[in-house]
């Protein structure tokens, strides 16, 4: 392990060979660093904390810290991230809450400047949170989502795979999955997020099914219920289209139309 002299961390640290640690950071005995992974100066890992492989850790991050949350009893919950993240300056990430909480965030995501993770929130791999961008607890943001600078996200909330958030949005139903949502409030949405999703290899003929299913949802005046029947009605081929359908039906707030 590298690290410099000012750095404190704590002997019972699990920290690999390869961890880089800069000046004046700290790193609590419960915590987990794995192979490749650099923390820059100033940063705060505690808790019962595992990072994994490859991640990069900018300057004054906080990890792994108690939630704030006026339920917790100071339980031993957890955080654990994985494997090549980019996680800017000034970024919050808290562990959970309850006897078997935990925050979990994935593989390969860039997490910018400021950005909040509350308590027991998930977030997938491919993921990318604009600087400020904040998720209250039990928020889940799936796959290859992207959520605008400055975005605030109620508790319990949804955000579906492949997904645009528009800047400054403010979420109090689920977001559904691979579609263009922007700033009015509550947000409104603009189809599909066919960018994002040719960039991720999606087909023409399925980003085409997918603007037919989100044009029955936002814009047919069709109450949701309706809406569903309609898009079965049509049998689509694609698997997105399910993956859509299926999201809507487990949605425990409703989803934002």
């Amino acid at each position: 392990m590298k690290a410099h002299p000012t750095a404190i961390i704590h002997p019972r640290a699990q920290v690999a060979s390869s961890v880089t640690v800069g000046p004046y950071s700290l790193i609590g005995k419960n915590v987990e660093l794995g192979e490749g992974t650099e923390v820059m100066s100033h940063a705060v890992i505690d808790g019962h904390t595992r990072i994994g492989k490859d991640n990069r850790i900018f300057p004054y991050a906080s990890i792994g810290l108690a939630p704030q949350d006026l339920k917790y009893g100071g339980e031993p919950t957890r955080v654990e991230i994985g494997d090549g993240n980019t996680l800017r300056e000034f970024i919050t990430i808290h562990r959970g809450t309850g006897e078997s909480g935990v925050t979990r965030i994935g593989d390969q995501n860039l997490l910018m400047a400021y950005v909040h993770i509350a308590h027991d929130c998930v977030i997938g791999n491919h993921v990318v949170m604009g600087n400020a961008a904040s998720l209250a607890g039990h928020v889940e943001v799936q796959d290859f989502a992207i959520v605008e600078p400055f975005c605030g996200i109620h508790q319990y909330c949804r955000v579906g795979k492949y997904a645009f958030l528009g800047a400054y949005s403010v979420v109090n139903k689920d977001i559904l999955p691979y579609s263009k949502m922007s700033a009015p409030r509550p947000v409104d949405m603009y189809g599909a997020n066919t960018i994002g999703l040719e960039r991720r290899g999606i087909s023409k003929e399925e980003i085409s099914e997918l603007q037919a299913a989100l044009k029955l949802l936002s814009r047919s005046k069709l109450n949701t219920t309706q809406a569903l029947e309609a898009i079965e009605a049509r049998g689509f081929k694609s698997s997105h289209v399910d993956v859509l359908v299926e999201f809507i039906r487990t949605s425990p707030r409703g989803v934002a139309k």
